[in-house]
């Protein structure tokens, strides 16, 4: 899983949001390392949604523009958790090499 779209469905494990608001919730998460440009954002959210990660929570008309907002799905969970543990397992893959080379 790439980067932004680990820190997009992370975004979405609490609460819905808009473009907007996943876009500052990522750059937050990612601690300013990933700041998503909105065509790269709503390209991720159409490819989450067709994959069944994500799902569309509520639409509503903001200054005359129909503002989306997403939720994670059972799906999405499911792998966000997975790319957790892959993530983990690799950490204490590279830890324990590094730490024998060096010991």
């Amino acid at each position: 899983m790439q980067e932004p779209t680990f820190f997009i469905l992370t975004a979405l494990v609490r609460t819905p949001l808009h473009g907007y608001g996943i876009m500052q919730s990522v750059e937050e998460l990612s601690d300013g390392r990933v700041r998503l440009k909105a065509g790269t954002l709503y390209a991720a959210l159409d490819r989450l949604t067709a994959d069944g990660f994500i799902r569309v929570d509520r639409e509503e008309a903001v200054g005359g523009r129909l503002r989306r907002y997403y939720v994670l799905s059972d799906d999405g969970r499911a792998e966000l958790e997975t790319a957790i543990a892959r993530m983990e397992s690799n950490a204490r893959v590279a830890g324990a090499r590094l730490r024998a080379h060096y010991a």
